[in-house]
């Protein structure tokens, strides 16, 4: 018999109690209610730089009508304007304007590096910077820490000649750390919340689930703050918040992009996703990010996946449809199905034949052993990625787990460290429990799952509805997901569809998301509708100072971040 970690928490319960909240995916503001608005800037809507894809901006500055460094200030203003609300910068790069204008420099004197110079990017915050940004995860832990170097994604952006524009708020530790209390207030979500950049929202629909826990590499871009961002995903951090903020995000095949230097969760599923207005931004941010290692290495990567975008990609190719993610069982959303079944006739419009249903993994199958290996190999992977830090006294999951209690009020207010504490518990990855959840994994997403249920039904991708269960199978088989929007409900909330593939399917996955995006006319816009919610309630996790007894001294870490400027914690 298949072991697994003998922890006190389901895949369904996970589901159910963790900080992702009512979000179906695994990993993935202001103090009072506040009528929400439409944002009034100086026109910057009528700017040519707005909703402008990368290869228009790119025009633009070949033309010399924009420049690097006028684009670099369009978006600083527009995230001062606009991100006290949304909340989905964790900070800014001080040197983003310098960089801006080497660029600009570069373009003058005829050396161009490729479509991404001079383009400013948001990289989610548990991606390395060697500069003078932080890289926390959302955690005040590791603030003040130093990098010993760029992450390989964070170098390759750079040398492709992207302006890093700063960093991208997320779900602290990327949705990894504890479950929300019991009594948490129906209507309120956590995904997207962080001690250091405070609750990020949702542009479509202010009070609505911005999801996690790349929510600010999602938001970010749906709001015109960047042009495209860089999130993470483990299992659905980075197909979710795309989906919920109406932004292409694709999850590329485990080993296509670089692990080294993203602070992690499991290297079994862990992998950096382009987030970007449109399948074209998507497919020209891949180029740039590939670092292939691993499996992936021994195979031949396309030098260039815009080559196959096209119109017609959908013709004759089979899609199969997820039947057993739209169920209510599944934590489905019944109005985002609705959005996602018109997209499903619109690839048939275009010549695909639909095949309804088929029968995919379940997630419940292998979903505890999926927590099984994410735990193990979470006290092994952050243990590494502590090792090399400067000035911090953080090395181990321990430390972590201290230290968030020694700054309980400041970290624990809405929820816990129980996901810690569990990961913490475990003995390492030569353990047989370990490596029998590892096995029993890739079995069912793999052999028995994805790659055999689009053999027997000669299937070119498999779609799910987005929101859903839809992350899982190729998360933990390694596999790719796209998510592409394609309306809104009667609500306002962003919905279309998360499509999965085989091994290396990028190519296939890109070119049906052209095709439809095409033929329905791009994402549609955020109008900011709804309410700010009001902040959840204390969980009571924290012990109360005794009458005349006076509370923890923050550390000098901690003080420094108190005055230097910066939003601590911004709620």
């Amino acid at each position: 018999m298949d072991r697994v970690l003998e922890h006190p928490i389901s895949r369904r319960r996970f589901l159910a109690v963790t900080a992702a909240g009512s979000a179906a995916v695994l990993l993935g503001g202001s103090g009072s209610a506040v009528l929400a608005r439409p944002p009034v800037l100086t026109k910057a809507e009528d700017a040519p730089w707005f909703e402008a894809s990368i290869r228009d901006l790119r025009k633009l500055m070949a033309r010399r009508k924009l420049s690097s460094v006028e684009l670099t200030k369009a978006y600083l203003h527009r995230i001062e304007e606009l991100d006290p609300t949304l909340h989905s910068v964790i900070e800014t790069n001080p040197d983003a304007l310098a960089i801006a204008r080497r660029r600009d420099r570069e373009r003058r004197e005829g050396d161009v590096r490729g479509p991404l110079h001079g383009i400013p990017i948001l990289l989610k915050d548990n991606i390395a910077t060697d500069d003078r940004m932080e890289t926390t995860a959302g955690s005040l832990a590791l603030v003040g820490s130093q990098v010993p170097r760029d992450a390989v994604v964070a170098a390759r952006l750079r040398a492709a000649g992207a302006v890093i524009l700063g960093k991208a708020n997320l779900s602290e530790w990327a949705n990894f750390r504890g479950f929300i209390p019991e009594n948490f207030p129906a209507g309120l979500f956590l995904n997207g919340w962080s001690a250091r950049g405070g609750f990020t929202r949702d542009p479509y629909v202010l009070d609505w689930d911005p999801c996690g826990s790349s929510s600010g590499s999602g938001v970010a871009p749906a709001a015109n703050l960047c042009a495209a961002a860089i999130g993470t995903e483990t299992d659905g951090s980075v197909v979710c918040p795309a989906g919920n903020n109406g932004v292409v995000g694709l999850k590329p095949t485990l080993g296509l992009v670089s692990q080294r230097g993203i602070i992690p969760i499991a290297h079994s599923q862990d992998t950096a996703g382009p987030m970007a207005r449109s399948v074209t931004d998507v497919a020209i941010l891949l180029n740039a990010m590939k670092s292939p290692f691993g499996r992936v290495k021994e195979h031949h990567v396309p030098r260039d996946y815009t080559r196959f975008l096209r119109r017609g990609a959908l013709k004759k190719a089979r899609i199969g449809v997820d039947r057993r993610l739209f169920d209510t069982a599944y934590f489905a959303d019944p109005d985002l199905n609705v959005v996602t079944e018109q997209a499903l006739e619109v690839m048939a419009s275009l010549g695909a034949t639909i095949v309804d249903p088929v029968d995919a993994p379940d997630p419940f199958a292998f979903g505890d052993a999926e927590l099984t290996v994410l735990f193990y190999e979470f006290k092994v992977d952050i243990a590494k990625y502590l090792k090399p830090l400067r000035h911090t006294s953080m090395r181990t999951l321990a430390d972590l787990i201290a230290f968030n209690k020694e700054h309980c009020a400041e970290e624990m207010t809405y929820f816990g460290q129980e996901l810690f504490e569990i990961a913490e518990a475990t003995t390492g990855l030569d353990d047989p429990v370990y490596r029998d959840a590892r096995r029993l994994c890739i079995d069912l997403t793999r052999r028995n799952g994805i790659d055999k249920v689009m053999r027997e039904h000669r299937l070119d991708a498999i779609v799910a509805p987005t929101y859903s269960f839809g992350s899982s199978s190729p998360a933990v088989a390694g596999y790719p997901n796209i998510s592409l929007p394609t309306g809104v409900t009667a609500d306002g909330r962003p919905g279309g569809i998360w499509m999965y593939g085989r091994f290396l399917s990028e190519p296939k996955l890109l070119a049906y998301a052209y095709d439809l995006e095409q033929e329905i006319g791009g994402r549609p816009l955020p109008k900011y509708l709804g309410a700010l919610p009001p902040l959840p309630p204390d969980a009571g996790l924290c012990p109360v100072p005794l009458a005349g007894q006076a509370p923890l001294a923050p550390t000098k870490v901690l003080q420094r971040r108190l005055r230097d400027g910066r939003p601590f914690p911004r709620l």
